[in-house]
C-alpha cells in the first residue's frame, strides 16, 4: 500500500513563475529560501582539506565535532549544560524532521505540529505512519493522556514561513504540558542567529536572565536543565549558506539521542567526514554569521519598505528570512499579482489551510534582484 503524500507544493508555482519569468528585467524568485550568498572561505578550505576521506565517517560524528555544539549552544543560545555525548550530526534539518517519527517508532500514535507550518511536519507524520495533528495552542490537543495524545509535538521558532518567536513562558508551558503526558517535544530552531527583534524587546523577554537571543527549547528557564523528553534540531544552511552541504545537528536528552543513533547506524544515516569537518570549522567562526545577519537584514529594509508602500501588511516576522504578508486579497490573487510584476512568491496555502490570505517573501536574493523588486513595487498598489 502506498504512502498517501500532499502534492509537492511548489511544482503548483509554474504557471506564475513563467509569467515571471517573462518579465523585461527578468524574474526575482523570492519563493524559497535557497542561500545565494558564498560559502565563507574558511568552511571551504576545511572540506578541500579534509577531502582524503577514504574511510566510512563516524554516525555520532566525531567528538571534537560534538564538543562543538555544545560550546555553540553555551556561546550562542544561552543553553549551557548540553551534553556532547547528546549530539547528533544530519544530514540537513529536512532530513531530521522527516525521519523523526520513523525512527521513533509512532507508527499508529499522532504527531502534532503548528497548523501554520513546513510541510515536513506533516510529511514525516504521514511517512511513519502517524496521524498529523495540526494544533495553534494546547487546548486543541485537550487533556488527553496515555496513547490518545499525541506521542510528539514538534515546535519551529522562530517559525518558517511566520517568522514567529515562541517566548519562554510559552515553551515552558508545552514542555510542562508534554511531561505531564510522556510527550517527546521536538524543536524546529533552525532560523534562531536571525532575529529582527529591537534591544528593548530582546531585553524584556530575556527577563534578566543574560541571554537575549531567540529562546531554545532546552535553556534554562524552559526545562529548568532537564533536557528528558526533548530535542531540538539545527541547520547551518541559512546562517553560513551551507544548504548545499547539507551540515545539521540534533541535540537534547541522551537516552532518546542514543536511540535514534542506534537506528540510524543500520540505515547508514552517516555525516559524511569533509561536511564534519566543515561544519566544525563553521561553528567555530561567529564573525561570518553576524556578516551575514547584517546582509540579510539590509535586504529585509529594503523590502519590508517597499512590501509596505505597496499596500502589503507584514505579519510577525519577528526573526528568519521571511515576510508574512497580506494584501487584502487570496493568497493565489496576491501570487499572480506579484507574477505580473516579475515577482514570484509562496501563497501561505502551502503551509497549512488556517494560512489566511498570507503569502510568504523570502529575503534570500541578491542584493541587485532585491532591489529590483523594491523598485518594481515602488509604483505599485497591489
Amino acid at each position: 500500500m502506498g504512502l498517501s503524500l500532499p502534492d509537492f507544493p511548489w511544482d503548483g508555482l509554474a504557471p506564475a513563475k513563467a509569467r515571471a519569468a517573462a518579465h523585461v528585467d527578468g524574474l526575482v524568485d523570492l519563493s524559497v529560501g535557497t542561500p545565494v550568498d558564498p560559502t565563507p572561505p574558511l568552511v571551504r578550505e576545511a572540506l578541500a582539506d579534509a577531502s582524503e576521506a577514504h574511510g566510512y565517517p563516524q554516525t555520532w560524528g566525531a567528538p571534537d565535532l560534538r564538543e562543538a555544539v555544545a560550546a555553540w549552544f553555551a556561546r550562542r543560545r544561552g543553553v549551557p549544560d548540553v551534553d556532547p555525548d547528546s549530539v547528533l550530526p544530519t544530514i540537513g534539518s529536512k532530513e531530521f524532521v522527516a525521519w523523526l517519527p520513523t525512527l521513533l517508532g509512532l507508527r499508529g500514535r499522532g504527531v502534532a505540529h503548528p497548523a501554520v507550518a513546513y510541510p515536513t511536519y506533516d510529511v514525516g507524520a504521514r511517512i511513519a505512519g502517524a496521524t498529523p495533528v495540526p494544533f495553534e495552542g494546547l487546548t486543541e490537543l485537550g487533556p488527553v493522556r496515555g496513547d490518545a495524545a499525541p506521542a510528539l509535538i514538534w515546535v519551529n521558532t522562530p517559525s518558517n514561513p511566520t517568522g514567529k518567536v515562541l517566548g519562554v513562558a510559552h515553551l515552558r508551558k508545552i514542555v510542562e504540558w508534554a511531561r505531564e503526558r510522556g510527550v517527546v517535544v521536538a524543536s524546529d530552531e533552525c532560523y534562531a542567529e536571525i532575529d529582527w527583534r529591537d534591544d528593548a524587546t530582546r531585553t524584556e523577554q530575556a527577563g534578566g536572565s543574560g541571554f537575549a537571543g531567540v529562546p531554545s527549547l532546552l535553556d534554562p528557564r524552559v526545562c529548568e536543565g532537564d533536557h528528558t523528553g526533548l530535542l531540538v534540531c539545527y541547520s547551518l544552511s541559512k546562517q553560513s549558506n551551507l544548504a548545499g552541504y547539507r551540515a545539521a545537528f540534533a541535540a537534547g536528552d541522551t537516552a532518546l539521542v542514543g536511540r535514534l543513533l542506534e537506528v540510524r547506524k543500520h540505515a547508514g544515516m552517516m555525516m559524511p567526514w569533509p561536511v564534519q569537518r566543515a561544519m566544525l570549522a563553521a561553528l567555530g567562526d561567529d564573525a561570518h554569521v553576524e556578516a551575514q545577519v547584517e546582509v540579510y537584514r539590509r535586504r529585509r529594509a529594503v523590502l519590508s519598505a517597499a512590501v509596505e508602500s505597496a499596500g502589503g501588511r507584514i505579519d510577525d516576522s519577528d526573526a528568519g528570512l521571511y515576510l508574512w504578508t497580506m494584501f487584502g486579497r487570496g493568497a493565489f490573487d496576491t501570487v499572480d499579482a506579484l507574477a505580473e510584476r516579475g515577482i514570484l512568491v509562496a501563497p501561505g496555502t502551502f503551509y497549512g489551510s488556517r494560512s489566511g490570505d498570507h503569502v510568504r517573501i523570502a529575503l534570500t536574493a541578491t542584493d541587485e534582484r532585491i532591489d529590483a523588486a523594491s523598485a518594481r513595487l515602488a509604483d505599485a498598489r497591489l
